[in-house]
Parts: C-alpha cells; sequence; structure tokens
C-alpha cells in the first residue's frame, strides 16, 4: 500500500469542510448570485450578436453623427462587464470574504 493513500473510511480535511453546513452555505449563496448574473449577462451578449447578425438596419442606424445604434450595444458590453465585476466584487466582500474568512480560521485552527 502506497504512503500517499489513507484508509477508505478516513476522512479528508477538505471532505469535511465541503460536508459542513458553513460551507455548503457559502457555496449555496455564491451560486444564487453568479448563476442569475451569468444568465443575465449571457442573454444580453446573445442579444447583441443576434442583432448584429440579424437587425443590420437597427444596428447601423446612425444616433449621432458617426455613432450608431450597433456601437452603442459594442460598448455597451464593455460597460456591463465592468459594472457586473464591480457588483460582484463589492457583494462578495459584504457578504461572502467574511465568511469564508471565519470558516478558513476555523479550518486552520482545526475546528470544524
Amino acid at each position: 500500500m502506497s504512503e500517499l493513500a489513507h484508509p477508505p473510511d478516513a476522512e479528508t480535511d477538505y471532505e469535511r469542510v465541503q460536508r459542513s453546513p458553513e460551507f455548503q452555505a457559502l457555496r449555496r449563496r455564491f451560486r444564487a448570485f453568479v448563476f442569475p448574473m451569468t444568465g443575465l449577462f449571457l442573454v444580453w451578449y446573445l442579444l447583441y450578436v443576434l442583432l448584429a447578425a440579424y437587425a443590420t438596419d437597427f444596428m447601423s442606424t446612425r444616433v449621432w453623427g458617426n455613432i450608431t445604434v450597433g456601437l452603442l450595444f459594442g460598448l455597451g458590453q464593455f460597460v456591463s462587464t465592468f459594472v457586473i465585476t464591480m457588483l460582484y466584487a463589492r457583494w462578495a466582500n459584504t457578504h461572502q470574504d467574511p465568511i469564508a474568512d471565519e470558516l478558513r480560521q476555523r479550518i486552520e485552527g482545526r475546528d470544524l
């Protein structure tokens, strides 16, 4: 038997933490934020791509000078990416990180 192998019934620290209610709540909260935000962004991105492919007259409509609807939608993709990133960072700093830090300290102290 290899020295690196552990008995089949021995639970690793990772497995113990993964089963903990605190970790499960942390993961659930993460998914509740990230999945809807990802879905929203993908819909917004696909709308842009579909409009660019099939609504060329609409996308080439001039809004002001040489600025078209398509250009505004394209720039909106960049803006929305930065906004989502800032929202996530703020959300994680207030809702996830304190709980994750507390869980990490408990794990490192073997208090779980």
